[in-house]
Parts: structure tokens; C-alpha cells; sequence
């Protein structure tokens, strides 16, 4: 799917690691809520409060979840699961679009 019909966008953005990544909450008719955004080259670590399933849409990353064994190499077109209440570290080689979609 290449675009989300009939949602609403929350105005204010979110705003992480002094501007290195932003998203845009949007709400989409069921009331379900993703978040859309780019993340700058870099290295981050976020926290979860939901379970969320990151959707790259392009760029570059290893991502390593918490509990997990080894880092993962994460490209445009795939995706990776974190659990709730949990944490990643992800190192960001090349201009991440994402799609963040919570449980």
C-alpha cells in the first residue's frame, strides 16, 4: 500500500533526538494510529510502550532488539517487530521513511 486514505493527522510532531528523527501521528478511520517519519543517519536507541512493527519504506539500518541474540540488517521494502515495554538500538547508515504500526 503506498498511501493511507480517510485518516487524520495530528498537526504537532513528534520530535526525537534533536530534530534527527520526526514523525506525524495519523489516525485512520478505525481509530488505529501509526505513526509516518524519517530517521537521520545516526545512532539511537527508542523505547516501546505497544508492540510495534517498524515498516522501512527506504533507506538503511541494523537494528538490534532488546533480548535479542545479534543485530539485524534492515533495508527499504522490510520490516522488524518490537515488543512492547522493550527497547531497540538501531544505527541508521542511510536516510530512513518508516512507518511506525502499534498493536
Amino acid at each position: 500500500m503506498s498511501q493511507f486514505d480517510n485518516v487524520a493527522v495530528v498537526k504537532k510532531a513528534n520530535v526525537y533526538f534533536d530534530g534527527k528523527c520526526v514523525s506525524h501521528t495519523i489516525i485512520l478511520s478505525d481509530g488505529s494510529k501509526k505513526t509516518v517519519g524519517v530517521i537521520l543517519p545516526g545512532t539511537y536507541t527508542f523505547n516501546t510502550g505497544a508492540p510495534e512493527l517498524m515498516e522501512i519504506e527506504d533507506g538503511h539500518c541494523v537494528v538490534k532488539v532488546a533480548g535479542s541474540a545479534h543485530p539485524v540488517e534492515v533495508i527499504g521494502g522490510q520490516a522488524f517487530n518490537v515488543p512492547g515495554n522493550s527497547s531497540f538500538d538501531i544505527e541508521v547508515t542511510e536516510t530512513l521513511h518508516y512507518v511506525c504500526h502499534f498493536d
